[in-house]
């Protein structure tokens, strides 16, 4: 049975799901659009474009892994503000960070879309510059996502950079400081498992983002993103299943998972690609404070990362009320 929204929703409802459309469509096709029109303008009379584009893009190719290239203006577009109260979002801060001293963020979970990351760091909407005056934040992003034409361009106005260690160096080591790089840790793998209710991570066996504090001597932020898990739902596919085989095995090809959500539509609550309105909460945590070890060994790497666990867990525990999570429910690593 379909579920069909009421006929009459105030107007300020309706932007509200528009500007989520937009954003889930932009992340779904945009990407695949761009490598159409690029491709397909090089056989017709507008070919200089494609041409043209391409110097751009080769003069231009070193910008993802140096900071990327944010611009305020885009990060400030009301269309974020409508999107933040659609679900709605919120950015809670539980301690101070320096602008004199540069940070390595950890944002848990991934959920299917990384919704309450893009919100929360890669707008302005939440409240970010006001609650952390004189931080500038990057979000890491898979760097396939910008060997695309005219995408690659377009996520880096909010503030995204490549994934990899050369990225993570310029930002880290920035002089004056005053930058927050995140790095959402379970990544593509973990977007399989995101459904209501887990509340489970992929976190034990990855350490690339403590050996990345340890060698340039940064403190370690958790944030853990409350209701992140909830937007969606997704078809069953359990570790061991043929449907989880085939996701697995694209993901290792593509570098990007493939789940199968489904959420709510425009006019009615029982399906379509949308996210359920459920509020996000995202926990900004304390700084870890970490000694830097230009070649840290496999024990400091371990010691920092039960460390981190453990604070992540009491971040988890000390909120988990307050955002109608059971007190039976723990954080799980896996």
């Amino acid at each position: 049975m379909v579920e069909f929204a009421p006929l009459w929703v105030p107007w300020e409802r309706r932007l509200q799901t528009l500007a989520v459309l937009q954003w889930v469509l932009t992340f779904l096709t945009m990407a695949q659009s761009c490598t159409i029109i690029f491709i397909g303008l090089l056989f017709t009379r507008f070919w200089l474009i494609s041409v043209l584009y391409s110097a751009w893009w080769y003069l231009d190719r070193d910008t993802p892994s140096k900071g990327g290239r944010s611009w305020t203006a885009g990060r400030r577009n009301c269309i974020w503000n409508y999107m933040r109260d659609y679900f709605p979002i919120s950015l809670i801060k539980t301690a101070e960070l320096d602008p004199s001293r540069n940070y390595l963020a950890a944002f848990h979970p991934h959920g299917v879309l990384a919704t309450g990351a893009f919100i929360n760091l890669c707008t302005e909407s939440t409240g970010f510059p006001s609650k952390f005056p004189g931080i500038r934040s990057h979000l890491m992003m898979l760097n396939v996502w910008f060997r695309i034409p005219i995408f690659r361009d377009y996520i880096m106005l909010g503030g995204l950079v490549s994934s990899d260690k050369e990225s993570a160096a310029y930002i880290l080591n920035k002089k004056g400081g005053g930058n927050l790089l995140t790095i959402i840790i379970g990544g593509a793998q973990e977007a399989l498992d995101a459904r209501p209710g887990n509340y489970m991570l992929l976190l034990k066996n990855r350490k690339g983002f403590i050996r990345l504090a340890l060698t340039h001597g940064v403190p370690l932020v958790p944030i853990y993103s409350f209701g992140e898990n909830n937007l969606y739902d997704q078809v069953e596919n359990a570790p061991g299943s043929y449907l989880r085989w085939i996701q697995n095995r694209l993901q290792k090809i593509m570098s990007i998972s493939l789940p199968l959500f489904h959420g709510r539509g425009i006019f009615q609550y029982s399906f379509g690609v949308i996210p359920h309105r459920q509020p996000i909460n995202t926990v900004v945590g304390k700084p870890i404070e970490v000694q830097k070890t230009p070649n840290p060994s496999e024990e400091q790497v371990d010691q920092l990362h039960q460390r981190y666990m453990e604070e992540l867990c009491n971040l988890f525990e000390a909120h988990k009320l307050k955002f109608n999570v059971p007190v039976d429910k723990h954080l799980e690593f896996y």
